[in-house]
């Protein structure tokens, strides 16, 4: 329980900063420990997210085929199935309470990465019930490396005010609100494609928009992004709208 302590010392913020996706993991498996602390963490985020997500332990079947080849995985033999009952809202709830696991999980010593289409359902590793989908998958271990960062866009580019003041030369947008899009823009996103925005509209308050994009996933995405912006930000500074 020791090493589980020493590596929650890493805040979620500074797990945003190191975080990066990794594809390829060390023969390494999850200590009980750690294991324990995941497992407790999704029961939360289920119920607090209306979600089903489940880990799925030493099982290397799923990143086997053609598919997990040409995205490049090795070694993935842990990994979250990220499930929901089918809703319009649920891509978001996924990448929302999915990121939350992901950072868990770099506080923990441990490495991740987003999947979309690159793996394989094997039939026997986990549940659906009545209703519900699988949305994507999240590969978890010991990475060989902590992964790499990726050119990001600038706050500019994906946020603005709509806030007026008298004098138009004042800039009337909250430090908070900068803080959290310089976390959104942490977030990962599919293909690093970053089709996001936030817009601070009045007092305490921020919208936030997906953009359009040919490869999808623009949901899950944002489901993400409004996750960093709330750690960035605080989220007793603003509400969404």
């Amino acid at each position: 329980m020791e090493n589980i302590k020493n590596e929650r010392k890493m805040t979620i913020h500074e797990a945003i900063k190191a975080r990066h996706s990794v594809r390829a993991y060390k023969e390494q498996p999850l200590t009980e420990d750690v294991v324990k602390v995941l497992k407790d963490r999704i029961a939360t985020l289920n119920r607090e997210g209306r979600l089903h997500i489940q880990l799925i332990l030493n099982e290397p079947k799923a990143f086997q085929g053609t598919l997990a080849k040409y995205g490049k995985f090795r070694n993935v033999s842990n990994y979250f199935v990220m499930v929901g009952k089918k809703a319009d809202d649920l891509d978001e709830r996924v990448g929302y309470y999915g990121e939350q696991l992901v950072l868990l999980a770099q506080t923990l010593g441990l490495n991740t990465c987003w999947v979309g289409l690159s793996y394989s359902k094997v039939p026997g590793t986990y549940v659906l019930d009545e209703g519900e989908k699988i949305v994507c998958y999240i590969a978890l271990g010991y990475g060989e490396t902590q992964g790499v960062g990726h050119k990001i866009k600038t706050v500019e580019q994906v946020s603005r005010t709509t806030v007026k003041t008298i004098d138009s030369s004042k800039n009337t947008t909250p430090s908070w609100f900068r803080k959290g899009v310089e976390a959104a823009l942490l977030a990962p996103t599919a293909v690093n494609q970053q089709k996001f925005s936030f817009e601070y509209v009045g007092i305490h308050q921020v919208l936030a928009k997906k953009g359009f994009s040919m490869l999808g996933y623009t949901q899950i995405d944002l489901g993400i992004a409004k996750y960093h912006f709330e750690v960035g930000a605080g989220k007793e500074n603003f509400e969404w709208i």
